[in-house]
């Protein structure tokens, strides 16, 4: 009787990349949010349309990463890079340390989607399968 071998089970880089590229982009996606939900408590209701078009927009560009876009990776951190250098200047511009904030906010996530390495290992494992299933 030949053996069987065990399916491969993932690395435990990958494994351990999952819960943090998950908190990355939920992250990303709550900083983008974030005046919608401020506005709203605040009861503001001017521009609403808006910022609910950005968050479905985002929610959709963060689902596609979650699935292994290579271009919607690509897009992701260009975008954080950009809104975050924005952001922090215009908070620095502004003297408000909170909008400051939130552009190092979006710098360091948009830098761990590319710099940490377990959450490289998970996204390149889920390239690795999305382009196997193409094939």
């Amino acid at each position: 009787m030949p053996a069987v071998t065990p399916p491969l089970s993932p690395s435990p880089l990958v494994a351990a990349g999952r819960p943090l590229t998950l908190a990355v982009l939920w992250g990303l996606f709550m900083l983008t949010s974030l005046p919608l939900l401020a506005g709203l408590v605040q009861g503001q209701a001017t521009g609403v349309e808006r910022q609910v078009l950005y968050a479905c927009a985002t929610a959709f560009l963060l689902g596609m990463v979650w699935r292994g876009s290579i271009w919607a990776w690509r897009l992701t951190v260009s975008f954080g890079m950009v809104a975050g250098f924005l952001v922090f200047i215009l908070g620095m511009l502004s003297g408000t340390w909170v909008i400051s904030g939130v552009g190092l906010g979006y710098l360091v996530l948009a830098t761990a989607l590319v710099g940490t390495a377990s959450i490289r290992a998970f996204l390149d494992s889920r390239w690795a399968a999305r382009s196997g299933r193409r094939l």
